[in-house]
């Protein structure tokens, strides 16, 4: 069989969305499979019975990234690295950087006091490390330039994430105000209003995402002459930082084949100046039906009516992108991968008229 990949963004249904993708490809001799996040917790079984069902039964799994700390994220990777033997685990974790960071927190005298209250904060990952110590399981930095079977991640880099930790509102601990601002910013979210607006206009959030989403491990590949992108939920500083690392690795941008559309499809992640740099300007313009440039994937549950956002997808349609949510199904995007009965091409969204209002 010449060489192939398959990337399989699963449905995550809950309330709110969540990220589990699966990945396999050939090249030459050589098949890796490659799980990058699990969902939440009850979907670490989806992601067990899919890999063994569509990727021949393995025993056996080369790579599970977890791009950040997020439970809609880790949660399932618990139940992927109880049942499968995996070789390494690419995962960033706080505590270790602690002789780093001690002098920006004053209630701490001690590295050992503030590794064990960053563990109790990251609990998630604290867990999936305590799994892999006990399965003998490597576990791997994925800073910015590492290589994990054919991707390489992007961002972030080392220096930046050690200063997201100091900035993060659950470092050492959330207070009250943090709190209380993100509930009101999620209420305001809720309460925006529709616009009807014409083609090439784009309104995005002017908040920020949060710093855990700033924290996400971006991932590229060059697969069968497609560039592939695995955002997870990165925000538009590590966008920023992953375009410009870009270079370094050969990728010429514009010019992604396949695309994970930020957190869920949030206004928070993305720009219009960050999606000219990535995907292209916008075109005068809508492509007619497959004839699209690229393809645009969103991992976003039927039931969360927050994502994606209308603006979001207004702007890959913006730019020849053809976009696909997991609501109700998973989705597969390839290239030369075996025929699976009982899939087929599943239909891409509409253009929005109207989009959020500032």
């Amino acid at each position: 069989m010449s060489d192939f990949f398959e990337i399989d963004f699963l449905d995550v249904e809950s309330a709110k969305s969540g990220d589990a993708i699966s990945l396999r490809y050939k090249i030459g001799d050589t098949t890796n499979i490659h799980v990058v996040d699990g969902g939440f917790q009850e979907t670490g079984q989806k992601v067990v019975d899919h890999i063994r069902k569509y990727y021949n039964n393995p025993d056996y799994i080369q790579h599970v990234v977890v791009t950040h700390p997020d439970g809609d994220h880790v949660g399932g990777l618990q139940t992927v690295l109880e049942q499968f033997n995996v070789e390494h685990l690419w995962m960033l974790r706080p505590w270790l950087y602690v002789n780093e960071i001690i002098d920006q927190f004053p209630r701490f005298s001690s590295v050992e006091n503030l590794q064990k209250r960053l563990k109790e904060i990251y609990k998630n990952i604290a867990v999936l490390e305590e799994i892999a110590k006990s399965k003998n399981i490597e576990i791997c930095e994925p800073f910015q330039g590492a290589i994990i079977g054919e991707f390489t991640v992007l961002t972030p880099s080392k220096k930046r994430y050690i200063d997201l930790i100091v900035q993060s509102e659950r470092t050492p601990e959330p207070t009250r105000d943090a709190q209380k601002t993100a509930s009101i910013r999620e209420l305001f979210e809720k309460m925006i209003a529709l616009i009807k607006t014409p083609w090439g206009k784009e309104i995005f959030s002017t908040d920020e995402t949060s710093t855990e989403n700033e924290m996400s491990v971006v991932q590229y590949a060059k697969l069968c002459n497609k560039h592939l992108l695995l955002t997870a939920d990165a925000g538009r500083n590590g966008l920023t930082e992953a375009a410009d690392f870009a270079p370094y690795v050969g990728l010429s941008l514009p010019g992604i084949d396949r695309f994970q559309v930020p957190h869920h499809g949030s206004r928070h992640n993305v720009s219009t100046e960050i999606l000219d740099h990535w995907l292209g300007p916008r075109l005068s313009s809508k492509l007619q039906k497959d004839k699209e440039k690229f393809t645009a994937i969103v991992s976003s549950a039927k039931k969360d009516e927050d994502h994606p956002r209308k603006a979001v997808i207004r702007a890959l349609i913006h730019r020849g992108a053809k976009v696909f949510t997991t609501e109700g199904s998973s989705h597969r995007t390839s290239q030369n991968a075996p025929d699976r009965n009982g899939w087929s091409a599943a239909t891409s969204l509409e253009y929005p008229e109207e989009q959020e209002e500032n």
